[in-house]
């Protein structure tokens, strides 16, 4: 009879959870832009508590931080949304060069004996590449086109933010015992946020400013690609250097695409390898295979920004699996495979305490 209602109650969860993917899929154009303003408000609540904790009012450190967003925002927008446009406009000219380079290289190999079919090169067509992130590019200005409802929605999220865990405490039954595990939660995610947002703004100026030596069209579209590509880690960075690559290859040649690519992989492998592990810790962090599975499963429940925030909202799960000792194992499964668990942790089960 046990074993029957645990049954049952698996495939209810499971059709809980089927059902609650269907409803967020079914309202992804209202979801999306809640979310987003969530990851905003998320990053923006670092500054607005640095600014609380120097004798700062509540009202205008928000105050502050939301015109420093403006600002910010407003003025990289401007510039991104150029950028997108003119690359929309010569992206017909960039494919047609990139099938142009593709022929002329296959024509060098067959005197090799490598002869391809037309078939097969119509399945390698290194054009599609830029033109999928023409189009994932204009899906994210659609979504920023509600700026004014996500500018809202995080102004209100910062204003209830210091209020919060007032209420939080007042509704809990045992305060004193649940109260340290939303502290341990909050504390990891505000820690990974910053960490990871500094880190992918200063991978991304770096990126523009190299491209721009180098003279590749649109350095500032691609450091911003480096940036919120950045969020995702390992896959991230390959994604974000294939278009400029490819630019480079059409315009400079063969030479300086491979310098661009040796580039990515230099500021990657530094900031991904050595500055963001001193600062970030080796618990803070998702198995390559869990990144993977994330951006497939995002990205199909919310489109192009489900992609960028894939990995936020999946870090997201893991540090508050990781802040309740009863589900910090399912937190270690999801981490990297030098990821450290709590051997003090109590209700962690036998076997998974062993891994």
């Amino acid at each position: 009879m046990t074993s029957a209602s645990g049954v049952s109650r698996f495939f209810f969860g499971f059709a809980a959870f089927v059902i609650c993917i269907a409803g967020l899929k079914a309202a992804e154009s209202l979801v999306v832009p809640f979310f987003l303003a969530v990851f905003i408000a998320t990053v923006a609540a670092t500054p607005v508590f640095w600014l609380e904790n120097h004798k700062v009012p509540n009202g205008l450190a928000i105050f502050l931080v939301v015109v420093g967003l403006l600002i910010a925002l407003s003025g990289l927008g401007a510039m991104v949304a150029q950028s997108v446009g003119l690359f929309t406009e010569q992206l017909p000219f960039y494919q047609d060069r990139l099938a142009m380079l593709t022929t002329k290289f296959t024509d060098m190999l067959q005197p090799l004996g490598m002869d391809f079919s037309e078939d097969m090169l119509s399945r390698f067509d290194p054009g599609m590449a830029l033109s999928m992130v023409g189009t994932t590019l204009r899906g994210l200005g659609g979504v920023l086109s509600n700026s004014l409802l996500i500018l809202l929605t995080v102004i209100f999220i910062l204003a209830e933010s210091s209020s919060f865990p007032k209420k939080l405490k007042n509704i809990l039954s045992d305060p004193d015992q649940d109260m340290p595990l939303f502290n341990r939660f909050g504390e990891n995610l505000n820690q990974y946020m910053a960490i990871k947002t500094t880190v992918s703004v200063i991978t991304g100026v770096i990126i523009s400013i190299f491209l721009a030596i180098l003279g590749v069209d649109f350095p500032i579209l691609w450091g911003m690609l480096a940036f919120l590509l950045n969020y995702v880690p390992t896959i991230g960075s390959i994604i974000a250097s294939v278009p400029p690559v490819l630019l480079a290859l059409i315009q400079l040649g063969p030479f300086y695409a491979a310098v661009t690519g040796a580039g990515f992989v230099v500021v990657n492998l530094v900031m991904g390898n050595v500055v963001e592990p001193k600062f970030m810790g080796k618990g803070l962090g998702l198995s390559t295979l869990v990144v993977f599975l994330s951006l497939i499963f995002w990205g199909w429940i919310l489109g192009p920004v489900g992609l960028l925030l894939s990995v936020p909202l999946t870090m997201t799960a893991k540090i508050a699996l990781e802040a309740r000792d009863s589900t910090a194992w399912i937190g270690y499964l999801l981490g990297p495979a030098n990821a450290e668990i709590n051997r003090q942790t109590q209700s962690i089960p036998p076997t998974s305490r062993e891994i």
